[in-house]
């Protein structure tokens, strides 16, 4: 049976990342995010066959690792998904891990993200996409999703007649899944509309897509119940 648990070298790593990211004080990407995709991807692998457990837990604390650097850089030319490869390596290096676990890691390090064209291959990568994405709905979701408006003053409530116009002003190269530029201007359903109401159907394993449904429905149910509100229907 698979275990939350973690060894030495685990917990090493765990302790790094919490390091790394304490210095953005980013509630909706601290190292409790962290733990829950971990707790999460555990969850799924049970369900998975032939699952490599240690590139697993290695590349879900590793996921994000990058990003306070990509918060703290105002140019927003950093991807926390590219730099945390990099940054990745001499971690797993020190520990001990072969050169092509590593390898295994930098690539579900490198495809976790969404709002990339690098795609998850293995089912560990798989896995590590699901979980993290798991993580931006439902309950969490939405309490992430305020964090998140509060840190970068964006709109509580904010609603848009085309996302196309959108994205051809605030998403990088005008793309529906390009990074957000000004953040400001994004709100929780902005993103609904271009990303989470899509969550089952980027998902690859079915663990996954059976806890996204619950949670892709309460999500749902607090969008339509906060419209209602902010219209002074109840």
């Amino acid at each position: 049976m698979i275990q939350n648990y973690m060894t030495d070298k685990f917990l090493k790593i765990k302790e790094i990342v919490a390091q790394e990211l304490n210095q953005t004080k980013d509630s909706a990407h601290d190292i409790d995010h962290v733990m829950r995709v971990y707790n999460l991807a555990m969850t799924i692998a049970k369900a998975e066959p032939n699952v490599d457990l240690d590139v697993l837990r290695a590349s879900v604390l590793l996921h994000d690792i990058g990003g306070a650097k990509e918060a703290n850089d105002p140019s927003g030319q950093t991807d926390h998904a590219v730099i945390g490869v990099e940054m990745a390596r001499p971690i797993l290096e020190d520990l001990g891990f072969a050169d092509d676990k590593i390898k295994h890691i930098q690539s579900c390090i490198l495809s976790h993200r969404h709002r990339t064209d690098n795609k998850p291959e293995t089912i560990e990568a798989k896995i590590i996409y699901d979980a993290d994405k798991l993580d931006a709905s439902g309950a969490i979701g939405i309490a992430r999703a305020f964090s998140w408006i509060g840190k970068h003053k964006a709109k509580i409530y904010k609603k848009v007649d085309d996302l196309s116009n959108y994205a051809k002003e605030n998403l990088s190269e005008g793309k529906l899944n390009g990074r957000i530029m000004d953040k400001s201007k994004h709100s929780i359903h902005i993103n609904y509309e271009l990303k989470d109401k899509f969550l089952l159907e980027n998902l690859y394993t079915e663990t996954a897509k059976k806890i996204g449904r619950e949670r892709l429905m309460y999500f749902k149910d607090f969008l339509e119940r906060m419209d209602k509100e902010v219209n002074g229907e109840l």
